[in-house]
């Protein structure tokens, strides 16, 4: 085994352990701006172990699970970046969007042409967003699906307003 792949795999494993470490610690909701526990890019991550994870997004009216479904370097990076804060708002009353605090490895992730209930990650703008009328949006290698999501276009609205903890549901 290499040192390159070692290293790769320690990285991973450390990683996960903080992940399981994670608990309802107590929220600073004081600012606006997102905020993460690793604050550096993230090194190089085995996407398959982030299948079937469930990252919620809530505030104290509304709860959105995500499953995570995609074996991608996207997706691996957002999980490794969780807990966050962020902050939710409505694009072209179609999607809901949160900004995350650093662009994410998406190497070698395919663009994708999201349906209703698709979560994807956004590379232009560094977003993540929350499809809820796809009608009319179609391909684009820009669009990296994450995962998927089952809720209304009201829960959805009910976490604009406010901070938003996104984390990884236990």
């Amino acid at each position: 085994m290499t040192d390159t792949r070692r290293r790769t795999i320690a990285g991973v494993s450390a990683s996960m352990l903080l992940l399981a470490s994670c608990s309802s610690a107590s929220e600073d909701v004081g600012g606006q701006s997102p905020t993460t526990s690793a604050d550096a890019p993230s090194s190089t991550s085995d996407a398959s172990t982030v299948v079937g994870t469930v990252v919620r997004f809530r505030n104290d009216r509304q709860t959105v699970d995500v499953v995570m479904d995609n074996n991608t370097a996207a997706t691996a990076d957002l999980v490794a970046m969780l807990p966050l804060t962020l902050t939710i708002d409505d694009f072209a009353s179609s999607e809901k969007v949160a900004y995350l605090p650093r662009e994410l490895n998406h190497a070698g992730t395919p663009g994708s042409d999201p349906d209703n209930g698709d979560f994807v990650y956004y590379v232009p703008w560094g977003n993540l967003v929350f499809y809820y009328d796809a009608t009319g949006i179609e391909f684009s290698e820009d669009t990296l699906h994450l995962g998927t999501f089952d809720a209304t276009a009201e829960q959805l609205a009910r976490l604009e307003g406010g901070i938003v903890t996104a984390e990884v549901a236990t």
